[in-house]
């Protein structure tokens, strides 16, 4: 369809030139009619094809679009959390939604116009030279002002698109983080200093974009003004090369209609460079997400169904910022259907151990061990199927309840839902909220308390059913009440299961098989409650810290 128009459009000057020079000048009335009736039906094939070309490339630019953030997305859901550790997700959101949509643009107005364009202005200049060489050359005279111009305004749009881009970027994170921490600002009286610094990205966001703005406003008069020039001469020679019979009346007609075609593509190629460059410039953002290659090694054994699995670690080394070790050659056995806690300060590397058992981190030496088989061999699917996680921050979806128990798994039943929550204790205080298990969770559950977020993902997790559970710090924030319902959840959860619960609160592991006192990446002290205090060291230490009003 591009082709075809870029010869539709130059035939039409052609033609009128051929009516006035021919059928017209010779009186042939007949032959003017049919020409026209040639023209009229070249005018409808003319639009038919253009709307087939503007349809058909939008078309494409959107199916570009989809397939490219259907591959950004599944790219980024199995990049490694260190990834992530480093990445503003306001940067991320830029690079999936708006970086992308750009290319839309790429690819239904830039390389397709581009080329479209580029083949009409040579169809126009060969032409006009097998027409009349003599009035080509006068009708050029000011294109070197034109490339020129040209030119200045690609190179001074592409900084300010580009610094549009950069500030969308700024605003997205900005905006991405004071949302999600409003309750910080408010509650420190920041809204006047985060308002300063908002108002500050935006005028540098507003400032490219009004750069642009100005380099248009001023790049279309100029092309206006030599388009007149470059008329102006042509028929000021023209009109005389007429009278003198140089040349025909049609001829001249003719070379103003090619004119205006000229200069029309000329004035969009300008935009549609810039509209390359920008895609360029989201294009590199883009791929250097997607050449990100920041992924956990995935293992080849598929046959891995624990039912009581035996946890080992041995000697395990791991940093996440090298030279400085997080743990330093920590080794323990978690037995069969036993719960092992680890104790001990911030920092110390409890929520390091977990972290490395269900492969988030590399660890850089030593061995950890399942059933006697090296984690790093077992598919992470598989691994990570056979783990239950609660964390202390709980993430929950916009959704019903429903939804975010099953994590939108048609796979699991309400029913399935139903006793998990009653084995929790929970379906009382769902039943009390308005549509039940169908209530529309807010965004990372704001409208539910602390303890009754916790609660859903003791739910999710006993809905999936694993065979490792692992709780870290999953009962710090919450109140006793929940606490009770969400012990007697545990008691009833770990039975059968091999755990591992990451614990401050010394009140939720007393009953644990095995507890590890970590100190600076080290175990310094194992075994159960009631040995640990008798040994009167580090374990007693924290427990009088905890119970010293007692």
């Amino acid at each position: 369809m591009t082709l075809a128009l870029s010869f539709l459009g130059p035939a039409r000057p052609y033609l009128i030139q051929y009516v006035l020079d021919v059928p017209l000048s010779a009186g042939d009335v007949a032959g003017v009619r049919f020409w026209i009736v040639v023209m009229i039906i070249l005018t409808v094939l003319q639009t038919l094809v253009n709307y087939l070309q503007i349809s058909w490339s939008h078309k494409l630019g959107e199916s570009v679009v989809d397939d490219l953030r259907r591959q950004a997305f599944n790219h980024i859901v199995r990049l490694r959390p260190q990834f992530f550790d480093k990445t503003p997700v306001g940067a991320l959101q830029t690079r999936v939604v708006s970086d992308i949509e750009t290319l839309n643009a790429l690819f239904s107005e830039g390389f397709i116009s581009i080329f479209g364009e580029l083949l009409q202005l040579l169809t126009l200049l060969v032409l006009m030279f097998y027409t009349d060489f003599r009035l080509t050359l006068v009708a050029l005279i000011p294109i070197p002002l034109l490339v020129l111009a040209t030119y200045v305004f690609k190179v001074k749009v592409n900084a300010a698109f580009q610094r549009v881009r950069k500030a969308v970027a700024e605003l997205n994170t900005f905006l991405q983080e004071h949302i999600t921490g409003m309750s910080v600002v408010q509650i420190f009286n920041q809204e006047k200093r985060e308002y300063d610094k908002f108002e500050k990205i935006n005028a540098r966001h507003r400032d490219a974009h009004l750069d642009t703005v100005f380099y248009y406003s001023v790049f279309f008069p100029v092309v206006e003004v030599i388009a007149a020039l470059s008329t102006a001469a042509l028929v000021w020679y023209g009109s005389g090369a007429v009278l003198e019979g140089y040349t025909t009346f049609g001829t001249l007609v003719a070379f103003i209609m090619y004119l205006t075609m000229f200069f029309r593509p000329i004035r969009m190629l300008a935009d549609r460079f810039n509209t390359l460059q920008l895609g360029l410039v989201s294009g590199e953002r883009i791929f250097n997400v997607l050449d990100t290659h920041e992924f956990i090694c995935d293992g080849e054994i598929e046959d891995f169904r624990p039912l009581c699995p035996k946890i080992e670690f041995r000697d395990v080394r791991f940093a996440y910022v090298a030279g400085q070790e997080v743990l330093k050659g920590v080794s323990f056995v978690v037995e069969p259907g036993t719960t092992t806690a680890f104790v001990g300060a911030t920092g110390s590397g409890k929520s390091t151990v977990v972290n490395l058992l269900m492969r988030f981190y590399e660890f850089s030496e030593g061995q950890i061990l399942i059933d006697g088989m090296d984690i790093r061999k077992i598919k992470l699917e598989k691994l990570r199927g056979a783990m239950g996680l609660v964390l202390q921050d709980v993430f929950l979806f916009s959704g019903t309840i429903l939804d975010n128990v099953t994590l939108f798994n048609d796979g699991i039943d309400e029913g399935r839902v139903k006793r998990a929550a009653e084995l929790i204790g929970a379906d009382a205080f769902i039943e009390r909220l308005p549509g039940g298990y169908r209530f529309e969770v807010g965004e990372r559950g704001a409208n539910l308390s602390t303890g009754q977020r916790q609660i859903l993902a003791f739910m999710r997790v006993l809905v999936y059913n694993p065979k490792i559970l692992l709780l870290d710090e999953a009962t710090a924030n919450i109140d006793s009440e929940s606490e009770a319902m969400i012990q007697n959840a545990i008691a009833v959860a770990l039975n059968g299961r091999t755990s591992m619960v990451v614990a401050h609160r010394l009140s939720t592991i007393q009953k644990a098989d095995q507890i590890l006192v970590m100190r600076r990446g080290e175990i310094v002290e194992s075994g159960n409650h009631q040995s640990l205090l008798a040994l009167d060291g580090h374990y007693k230490k924290l427990y009088r810290l905890q119970y010293a009003t007692a």
